[in-house]
Parts: structure tokens; C-alpha cells; sequence
């Protein structure tokens, strides 16, 4: 196993961070603190490992393998030479290197920096530089050279089975920590009346069900220096669990926007919990059972079409879940309180903003809705 690493950074969009150090913080790692960008937390390669399967609000996994001082290229090219490449990386797996700096570094060149460092690991430990393999994260701050790898890989919210997606998808990721927001712990029921490809719906239930959003997909770490390949084979490896007595509902008016979530819901192995149909925002219904929470990414302004022709589209979603959804939660992700503003919902003051597809989009929320 390679030497321990000297820390580890979770990134998520910001505007999101005290959601995720929640979600780390539940799920019992140490150290948990909320910086710009993400989370840092304490532990070994087994908590980093564990970060990437477990942690559905994680963008990626960041894991310190060091650090030095260099006041200028020349002193940056002597040390990178002499850092200990081999203790985390393999030299017969491709390395790409992605350089930071600030103002206040004497290197100020973040390309000059990245020949450097690529040319050391090249010829110091004799790995490619190229995409493909690993990436290697330098951040040079006030001349210090702070490096780490990315253990994830591809962004960690490509789960593995979302294979169709809508015209605006929600991210998985995203998508889980706007559910934690909302109070959702996986003991409700969930309904998205705009659900698109799924993820609101599919993440509900994936939590509900246990699953680790991480099963099913590769991670950057496996391609490290002396991966344990059976200790993490032991960590991924889950036995089946009794699927929960809820229930999961998405409609769409877009027949093929429901028909790919079902497909990806399949895929996600929880297609037994979840249910699809085409629908209006005006003909929704609460399903049988009791009340839980309504979540919905409508579009908005700048995102699909033009944003004074949605005020209805909103108004009619507001006005079914008044007159229909008595005792169910609401939460909306939208750029405009004036959209908000046209459902005339009970909403608490919004969620901080949080970038989305170019945009900027706020959670807006309710507590149980009064009955009609």
C-alpha cells in the first residue's frame, strides 16, 4: 500500500459544501470541514476508497501525496524530480498533470509549471504523459507546490447506468445533495411531476434501497501504485438487501422523456420501486400512501425556452400541488424567484445559489403542505 495520504479533498459545486460535509459527517468519516469548493476530510486510502463508493454528493475524491517549496521553474524542476513519484503512481500507466497558481507564488505560470512537473514524472519514474490514466492536481500557493491525485476518474456523477438523458439533466450528484436538503433520508416517498431522465426519482430510491452510488463504475485509484485489489474488491462487494415498502413516481408530458428514466431505472436495478408515466403538471395526483416530498427541476429562463412563456407552466404546477398535495413537502430548483413566486407556494427563503448548466439555480422549499 502506498504511504498514507496527507489529506483529502471532496469537491462538489459551491454553494452545496455544508450539504456534502453533512452527508460525509453522517456517514462516519473524521475531520469533516467545509472549505470553498468542497470538503476536507481525514483518513487513509481505505476513506478514500470508501469516499468514491459511498458519497453521492461528491463530485471527486482528492488525495494529498505531498508537498514542496519552490521560488522559481528551476527549483520546481529540481524537487519535482526528487519527489517520490513511485510511492503513487505506476510507470506503465498514462499521467496527466493540471497546474494551479496564484498571485501570490513566484511561479505565476501555471504551463511553464506543468512542463516541469510532466517532464520530472516522465523521466524520474518513466510513466507517459498523456490522458487516460491518472491526473496529478498541483496548486502552487504562496511558493508552495501542493500535490495530489484524483482518485475518482470521470466525475463521480456518471453512476454507471444513466444512459439516456433529457434536454437539461440534473446531475446525480447534485440531484442527491438538493434531496438531502430537502430533509429526504430515504424513509418517504418521492415524486418529480417534471422528472426528464430520472434522477430525482432513481436517486430517492437508490437511497431508500441502500445502494452505493459507486457499484457499478471504475475508479482512477484502482490504477495507482500497489492497489489492493482484494481489499477493495471486499469494501465494493454488497449482498442483496430487501428492497423497501416504498414507492418512487416520475411523470413527464414527454413520452420519451419517461421512457428513457424507466430504461435508466432498470439499469440502476431499481426498477421495482419506481413508477413512470406521461402527465401534465395539471393532471399529477398524489399516489396512494402517505405524504411525502415533490421535487421538480422545471425549466427556466436561459435554459429552455423563453422564460416569460413558462409563468404559466409554473402557475399550473403550483396550483395542482395546492389543491392536491395536502401534508407533502415541496422543493423547486429555479433561477427566478419570480417563478418561485408564481406557484404561490408557502416556499422558506431559498437555498444559496449554485451553478447549474451556465446558470445559477437556488432550492426553494416548503415544510407539509396544508390541506385544500
Amino acid at each position: 500500500m502506498t504511504p498514507e495520504p496527507t489529506g483529502i479533498f471532496l469537491v462538489c459545486p459551491p454553494g452545496l459544501e455544508p450539504v456534502l460535509a453533512d452527508e460525509a459527517s453522517e456517514a462516519g468519516f473524521d475531520g469533516v470541514a467545509v472549505v470553498p469548493g468542497g470538503v476536507t476530510i481525514r483518513g487513509g486510502w481505505a476513506e478514500v476508497w470508501r469516499a468514491n463508493l459511498t458519497l453521492r454528493g461528491a463530485v471527486r475524491v482528492l488525495a494529498g501525496i505531498g508537498a514542496f517549496r519552490a521560488f522559481h521553474l528551476a527549483q520546481l524542476d529540481k524537487r519535482a524530480r526528487k519527489f517520490p513519484w513511485a510511492e503513487t503512481l505506476r510507470p506503465d500507466i498514462p499521467v496527466a498533470v493540471e497546474v494551479a497558481t496564484n498571485r501570490k507564488s513566484k511561479i505565476y505560470h501555471a504551463g511553464a509549471a506543468q512542463q516541469r512537473i510532466e517532464t520530472a514524472i516522465a523521466e524520474e519514474l518513466g510513466a507517459p504523459i498523456g490522458p487516460g490514466g491518472v491526473t496529478v492536481r498541483a496548486r502552487i500557493d504562496d511558493n508552495l507546490v501542493e500535490l495530489s491525485v484524483d482518485t475518482s476518474g470521470e466525475s463521480l456523477h456518471k453512476r454507471g447506468h444513466k444512459v439516456a438523458v433529457g434536454k437539461a439533466p440534473m446531475r446525480e450528484t447534485m440531484a442527491a445533495m438538493f434531496l438531502r436538503a430537502c430533509g429526504y433520508r430515504g424513509t418517504e416517498p418521492v415524486l418529480d411531476p417534471m422528472c426528464g431522465s430520472g434522477s430525482f426519482v432513481i436517486e430517492a430510491a437508490e437511497i431508500a434501497a441502500g445502494l452505493r452510488p459507486g457499484r457499478g463504475r471504475p475508479f482512477a485509484f484502482e490504477r495507482l501504485a500497489r492497489f489492493d485489489v482484494d481489499a477493495w474488491t471486499a469494501m465494493r462487494d454488497q449482498g442483496d438487501r430487501p428492497l423497501p415498502d416504498l414507492a418512487f413516481h416520475g411523470s413527464d408530458r414527454d413520452a420519451g422523456a419517461f421512457a428513457a428514466a424507466r430504461a435508466n431505472a432498470e439499469r440502476a436495478g431499481i426498477g421495482g420501486l419506481v413508477s413512470f408515466r406521461k402527465a401534465a403538471v395539471s393532471e399529477i395526483e398524489p399516489p396512494p400512501g402517505p405524504p411525502g416530498l415533490v421535487i421538480a427541476n422545471p425549466p427556466y429562463g436561459g435554459r429552455i425556452g423563453d422564460r416569460k412563456a413558462l409563468y404559466p407552466l409554473y402557475a399550473a404546477l403550483g396550483r395542482s400541488l395546492r389543491t392536491r398535495f395536502g401534508g407533502w413537502r415541496v422543493g423547486i430548483v429555479t433561477t427566478e424567484a419570480g417563478l418561485a413566486g408564481a406557484m404561490e407556494l408557502p416556499f422558506a427563503p431559498p437555498g444559496p445559489p449554485v451553478p447549474h448548466g451556465g446558470l445559477k439555480v437556488r432550492l426553494w422549499q416548503t415544510g407539509p403542505l396544508p390541506a385544500s
